[in-house]
C-alpha cells in the first residue's frame, strides 16, 4: 500500500515537475536574453508630435496634485496637454489642477476601473487635436526629456511605446524589495522579450500610443482589472510591435507595506486568471491558424506562476521531496529551484548589489511569499471592486544610478 501510494505520488510530481520546468526555462530564456539588448540609438526629429498625457486618478488627492504639477511643468520641444480623469476628487484639487494648467475630466462610476476613465477622456478628447497618448498612474513622475524621448520613437511611425518604470522610492524593506521585482520584470518581460524581436509587456503606466489607436484598444474594455493586459493582448492579435525604450525612465511609487503588496498581488494574479480562461484556446488558433507567436506568447506568460510563488513552492517541493521520497525527482526539484535563483540573480541590475538594503530585502522574501498566498483566497474581492493601491503623496525620487 505504501508503495502504491509513492507511485502515485511520484506521478503527480512528475507532471508538476514537467510544468515547473516550463517556469524555469521560460524565465531563464529571457533572462539570458535581457543582456543582449543593444543600445537605444538617439537622435532628433524635425516633427514634434503633439503629446496628450493621460492621468487616472481615483481619489488620493495630495498624490495627483503633486505628480500633475510636476507632469504640466515637465521640459518638452513641442506641445502637450496633462488630462486627469478625476475619479472621486474634490472640488478643492479639481480647482487647483485647473488653476495651474491641467484638463480635468470628472467621471462617475458603479464600479470604477482604470480601463472605463481612461475610454471616457478618450471620447472627449478631439481625435484630430493629438499624435501620442501618453498613460501615467496617479503616482508616476516622469524624467528629464521623457517626452522628447516618445517623440523621437513615434518618429518611426510606431503604434505602442513602452518606457522603462523605475522605482523612485525606496524608503523601506519592502519598498527595496518591489523594486527589485520590477526591475527583474523588466528585465525578463521587457529586455529580455524586446532583445528576441518580440513586443515587451505592457506595464500599465509609461505606456505611449498613437492617439487614435489607444482609442480602438479601451473600445468594449470593460470591468477588467487588468486593462494593460487586454490591451497587450489586442495589440498582439493586430500583429503591431510595441517598442521598449529601456533608457527612458517614468518613476512609480514602490508598495511600503505588506497589506498593501497583498492587495495589490491580489489585483495582479486575479488578472492573470482572468486572461489566461479568456485567451487560452485562442492562443493555439493564432498559432496555428494565423501564425501569431505574439499572441501565443502571451498566452504562455498567463500561464506561469507568479514568480514569487515559483519561488516558494520550488523551495517546499525540493524539501519535501528529498525528506519523503529520497528519489531522483527530489534532486530534479532541487536543480529548478537553483535555476531559478540564478534566473533571478542574472536579472536584479548590478546597481541593487551595491546596496545593502538587498540584504534585509531577501529576508522579508517569506513575509512577501505569505503575502502572495493570502491573495490566492481573495482573488473574487477583484469581482467586485478594481483595488486600487493607495499611495502616499510623492517623495523626492531615490537616487539611484540608471546607468
Amino acid at each position: 500500500m505504501i508503495d502504491i501510494f509513492k507511485d502515485i505520488v511520484f506521478g503527480i510530481s512528475a507532471i508538476v515537475g514537467l510544468y515547473l520546468l516550463f517556469n524555469c526555462v521560460y524565465l531563464l530564456f529571457f533572462a539570458i536574453a535581457g543582456h543582449f539588448l543593444k543600445k537605444e540609438k538617439k537622435g532628433r526629429v524635425a516633427t514634434l508630435k503633439k503629446i496628450a498625457i493621460l492621468i487616472p486618478a481615483y481619489k488620493e488627492d495630495a498624490v495627483i496634485l503633486e505628480s500633475s504639477f510636476r507632469a504640466v511643468n515637465h521640459s518638452y520641444d513641442g506641445e502637450f496637454k496633462v488630462f486627469v480623469v478625476a475619479d472621486g476628487l474634490s472640488k478643492n484639487a479639481i480647482d487647483k489642477m485647473n488653476e495651474f494648467g491641467c484638463t480635468v475630466i470628472p467621471v462617475y462610476f458603479e464600479k470604477s476601473t482604470k480601463g472605463k476613465s481612461l475610454l471616457c477622456a478618450m471620447n472627449l478628447i478631439p481625435a484630430d487635436r493629438y499624435d501620442i497618448a501618453l498613460v501615467l498612474d496617479i503616482d508616476n513622475i516622469m524624467a528629464d526629456n521623457f517626452l522628447n524621448d516618445l517623440n523621437i520613437a513615434f518618429a518611426d511611425e510606431h503604434k505602442v511605446v513602452q518606457t522603462h518604470r523605475t522605482a523612485k522610492n525606496l524608503n523601506t524593506t519592502f519598498a527595496f524589495l518591489d523594486a527589485c521585482n520590477e526591475e527583474i520584470n523588466n528585465h525578463i518581460y521587457r529586455k529580455g522579450h524586446y532583445a528576441v524581436g518580440l513586443s515587451p509587456a505592457l506595464i500599465g503606466s509609461g505606456m505611449a500610443f498613437e492617439f487614435d489607436y489607444l482609442h480602438s484598444l479601451l473600445k468594449d474594455i470593460g470591468e477588467t482589472v487588468g486593462e494593460d493586459k487586454e490591451m497587450d493582448f489586442k495589440i498582439a492579435k493586430d500583429k503591431n510591435k510595441i517598442v521598449y525604450l529601456n533608457n527612458t525612465y517614468v518613476y512609480d511609487e514602490k508598495i511600503e507595506n505588506a497589506k498593501v503588496f497583498t492587495q495589490q498581488r491580489t489585483r495582479w494574479i486575479a488578472a492573470q486568471i482572468e486572461f489566461f480562461k479568456k485567451y487560452f484556446f485562442q492562443g493555439f488558433r493564432e498559432l496555428f491558424v494565423n501564425r501569431n507567436f505574439e499572441f501565443f506568447n502571451k498566452v504562455l506568460q498567463s500561464m506561469l506562476v507568479p514568480r514569487m510563488l515559483l519561488l516558494g513552492l520550488l523551495f517546499v517541493l525540493s524539501v519535501a521531496g528529498f525528506a519523503l521520497l529520497n528519489s531522483p525527482l527530489s534532486y530534479y526539484f532541487i536543480v529548478l529551484f537553483v535555476v531559478l535563483c540564478f534566473t533571478l540573480l542574472i536579472s536584479l541590475p548590478l546597481k541593487f548589489y551595491r546596496d545593502r538594503r538587498l540584504v534585509s530585502a531577501v529576508f522579508k522574501i517569506p513575509y512577501a511569499l505569505w503575502c502572495m498566498v493570502i491573495a490566492l483566497f481573495r482573488i473574487k474581492r477583484a469581482k467586485v471592486s478594481f483595488m486600487p493601491t493607495p499611495h502616499t503623496s510623492n517623495s523626492q525620487t531615490d537616487q539611484l544610478s540608471q546607468k
